[in-house]
């Protein structure tokens, strides 16, 4: 069993800490002092002693003394004392030996100060491999891997031969410049040294590979290790965690609590709370939360934020706000992890009230925060709030701040009209990122602006910003609204030329448009061109065979997809149930709709039992369409009655399309289509009487047929047709070739259809 040892080790008071700390200056000299304080992690106490002790005149250290004090300041990230124990070492014209230089190289890296580091190792007469590697370490730590690794390559022309430490700063190097190829490089060279089986570069590695996405290597590297510490568990249960291995996350944690060898830190417990969030899983959550508070880490800020966001995840916003409180002394972080927290779960109430807190606090937001906090207002109610942090935002300042002014843009685009959003994407469009773009090109589709997608993608072309999968996702789904096959495949040729046809969002994309446009071949052949279709592809390849009227062809699709074990979902029952409607499968239907709940958990949506509606009133089922409808979990709505009225119309059954109609016009009194219908059933009959009467009764009440209407796209330009349309431009050649349509089909032996 592993027991949490804690040692506490302190002074009981400050006044006790004061009197022996006096005692100690006493009875030492200054060196002697300062060295017994930092052995003793005194750190300032020591610097303060330095600080005093330079005031007297001729006051001198030894050059032990000076390694400790730099090492202090490297602990401290304490520039300022750094570069004045350094300048104070020089002027008493101590000869700091390699040792020393090393040390302030180490605290000049530590500490960001890279041109001071460069500078004194430039000027060392003689440098080792720990030189060498302080440097590289200096400028891997703080972001420049560029120059680590140059420095590298200087290293091995000088002839000097790397040690573990330069190995583990250099992996480090590799893994910020995401250069993967040489990060293998480094791996294989390392394996050639006596340093491969060195923990300190196996943990670089593995490092390297999780940051690379590469788990596969990382675990191979791990496998592989004849020892482990915390780090190697810690970095591979990471892994596992970010790169969505979370049930490995948490196999891997049980494996090392069961070795006993090692106590999880804040560290580990915050990748396993991240990897309970990610699978949903709080059961998991909440016992490992009772292991994290035995170990004495229930007040640690770190591994609370991953707590808190998990809880928050699985919708415990109780139990989120309990975690939090519980958190020693919450940072910056902290906070914005539980407004996060409560903004993503739709508490938008408690994230104001916690962002207010936050702010009597004294803490200031920034750009994480306001981000956070903005994702909480998404419906027109809550847009006067969103316009107050708005406000806050420019305030502060944080407007400048690109990313927050992409969530507000999305804000706007939720929140309220569409000149709004359209307005503030101008007013930023100078500064607007990628991000900026798909954020105003998926507004446009939210609220219908399909012309203004093709506006903004062209400019979008002409821009800085070259258009990815989101952005042709977004323009692919522009097209499919206005079946706009010819704009369609100049996107399809544009995704072909930048390398993003493959993606499975363009491709899916690709697939519903051709489907739904009747280019049903192309759709299947772009299905078949992919290496393993998801459940997207599937259904939308079901769907257009379905409405084109192949259902036969649809419900091979389906069965096909079932073989594979792909799981269906609600938009792929929608399309085999259209199947089996244009075929005429009324008992195959029933079949698919009750397998829908009980099999795959579908509950039936409006969509479905419209489907269902139609099936049945096709087949001339009219009396059990009508009972269905009434049988349905909600409302029915004027959809469902359309379709089971305009039924009735075809096989002519004047009581279930009375009742239809009737409770279409409930719903909407003026709707023109069921009085049409209506008059229609009742012309069909002959009873011309009811006819009549229906018809004074749209007279009175003003209700007039509205047109039909029809459009087709010639050369990029989408023509709009009514019923005896006489305003179109080229109107006379449109007449004159239907006419001679209709010779050519009389020479052929048509009989038109007269009633």
């Amino acid at each position: 069993m592993i027991k949490n040892i804690r040692p506490q080790v302190g002074f009981a008071s400050n006044n006790v800490k004061e009197h022996v700390l006096s005692k100690f200056r006493a009875e030492q000299s200054s060196d002697e002092y300062i060295i017994s304080l930092c052995k003793q992690k005194f750190f300032n106490e020591a610097i303060k002693e330095f600080e005093f002790s330079k005031k007297k005149t001729g006051f001198c250290l030894n050059l032990n003394t000076y390694a400790y004090l730099i090492s202090a300041c490297s602990y401290l990230r304490s520039l300022e004392h750094g570069r004045k124990i350094h300048d104070h070492m020089l002027k008493s014209k101590s000869n700091p030996d390699l040792t020393l230089q090393n040390h302030i190289l180490n605290m000049y890296g530590k500490c960001a100060s890279l041109k001071d580091a460069q500078k004194l190792f430039d000027d060392m007469p003689e440098r080792n491999v720990v030189s060498w590697t302080s440097v590289i370490a200096g400028y891997a730590q703080n972001g420049q891997g560029g120059n680590a690794l140059e420095l590298y390559s200087q290293m091995l022309q000088s002839g000097i031969m790397p040690d573990q430490f330069t190995f583990g700063s250099v992996i480090k190097a590799c893994s910020s410049l995401g250069d993967i190829g040489l990060g293998r490089q480094l791996h294989a060279h390392v394996l050639k040294t006596e340093f491969g089986a060195h923990i300190i570069a196996q943990n670089a590695l593995i490092s390297m590979y999780t940051k690379s996405s590469l788990i596969i290597d990382a675990l191979g590297v791990f496998s592989r290790m004849a020892t482990r510490d915390l780090i190697s568990w810690g970095s591979m249960i990471a892994g596992f965690s970010q790169l969505g291995y979370e049930l490995e996350a948490l196999c891997y944690f049980k494996e090392m609590l069961h070795q006993g060898v090692y106590l999880p830190n804040e560290f580990i417990f915050g990748s396993i709370f991240c990897a309970c969030s990610s699978l949903l899983q709080p059961e998991y959550g909440r016992q490992l939360h009772g292991m994290s508070i035995k170990f004495g880490l229930g007040r640690d800020v770190f591994a609370g934020c991953s707590l808190c966001d998990m809880y928050a995840k699985c919708g415990f916003l109780s139990s989120a706000r309990n975690v939090f409180y519980q958190i020693a002394r919450p940072d910056l972080v902290a906070w914005n992890a539980v407004i996060a927290g409560f903004a993503y779960g739709g508490d938008t109430k408690e994230a104001i009230a916690f962002f207010s807190q936050m702010r009597h606090q004294g803490l200031i937001p920034d750009e994480i925060t306001v981000r956070s906090l903005l994702c909480a207002f998404t419906s027109p109610l809550e847009l006067y709030k969103g316009m107050q942090v708005h406000a806050y935002i420019s305030k502060m300042g944080l407007d400048l701040d690109v990313p927050v002014c992409n969530t507000l843009l999305t804000m706007y685009a939720k929140c309220s009209e569409f000149h709004n959003a359209i307005f503030f994407f101008e007013e930023m469009r100078d500064n607007a990122d990628l991000v900026s773009w798909n954020a105003i090109l998926t507004a446009c589709m939210h609220h219908n602006q399909v012309e203004e997608v093709f506006r903004l993608l062209k400019l979008m072309c002409i821009s800085q910003h070259r258009p990815d999968y989101i952005s042709l996702t977004n323009a692919l789904g522009a097209c499919t609204e206005i079946v706009s096959i010819e704009i369609g495949n100049q996107i399809h040729c544009f995704a072909l030329k930048a390398g993003l046809a493959l993606d499975f969002s363009v491709t899916n994309g690709l697939i519903d448009l051709y489907a739904k446009c009747g280019y049903l071949e192309t759709a299947c052949k772009i299905f078949d061109s992919m290496i393993n279709p998801n459940v997207v592809s599937w259904s939308s390849l079901i769907l257009g065979y379905a409405q084109f009227g192949y259902g036969e062809e649809a419900l091979k699709v389906f069965e096909t997809m079932r073989r594979l074990d792909v799981k269906p979902n609600h938009v792929t029952f929608v399309g085999v149930l259209t199947a089996c409607s244009h075929v005429g499968l009324v008992e195959e239907g029933w079949q698919l709709y009750r397998k829908m709940e009980k099999e795959f958990g579908i509950v039936p949506s409006r969509e479905h039992c419209s489907c269902m509606v139609d099936l049945l009133a096709r087949a001339g089922c009219l009396n059990e369409a009508e009972g269905f409808i009434h049988k349905m979990a909600f409302d029915p709505d004027i959809v469902v009655w359309k379709t089971l009225l305009a039924a009735c119309k075809t096989h002519g059954n004047v009581d279930v399309g009375k009742r239809a109609a009737e409770n279409i016009l409930k719903i909407d009194p003026s709707n023109s289509a069921a009085h049409v219908l209506l008059c229609n059933i009742y012309a069909s009959k002959g009873n011309w009487e009811e006819f009549a009467r229906l018809r004074f009764v749209m007279k009175q009440r003003g209700v007039r047929k509205v047109p039909g209407q029809s459009s087709i796209e010639v050369k990029n330009r989408i023509h709009v047709f009514f019923v005896e349309d006489r305003l179109h431009p080229e109107i006379n050649k449109i007449y004159a070739t239907l006419e001679e349509l209709l010779l050519q089909m009389l020479d052929a032996g048509y009989v038109p259809f007269q009633k």
